[in-house]
């Protein structure tokens, strides 16, 4: 049974552009790389004015999922890259990842 995972990331507002730009061209070697490792039915949803995005994926675990695209040397360089365009975590909220996973607790098939 496949898992469905939500997360959401903040953008640095001013730079929502620019981030439109590089996702409009995303590495091959990266969508190699998320296809690999068991990303499905991955999409990515902006809200533009305050750097809101909403991501959706299914895999068969996100957590082993996620831990297998961050082994991936493209991610280290992808991440890399694209750290510039995240506010940074607020205090507490622990680990260095700009991912904040939401809880789903409804489903409508």
């Amino acid at each position: 049974m496949a898992e469905r995972a939500c997360f959401l990331l903040h953008l640095r507002p001013e730079l929502v552009p620019e981030y439109l730009r590089v996702h409009a061209d995303v590495w091959p070697e990266v969508l190699d790389a998320l296809t690999r490792t068991g990303w499905r039915n991955y999409s990515l949803f902006l809200r533009a004015e305050d750097g809101l995005v909403v991501g959706y994926c299914e895999t068969d675990d996100f957590a082993a999922t996620t831990a297998a695209m961050a082994a991936e040397d493209v991610s280290a360089r992808w991440e890399a890259t694209m750290s510039r365009f995240f506010l940074p975590a607020p205090a507490g909220a622990g680990g260095d990842r700009p991912r904040e996973q939401l809880v789903e607790y409804f489903h409508l098939d």
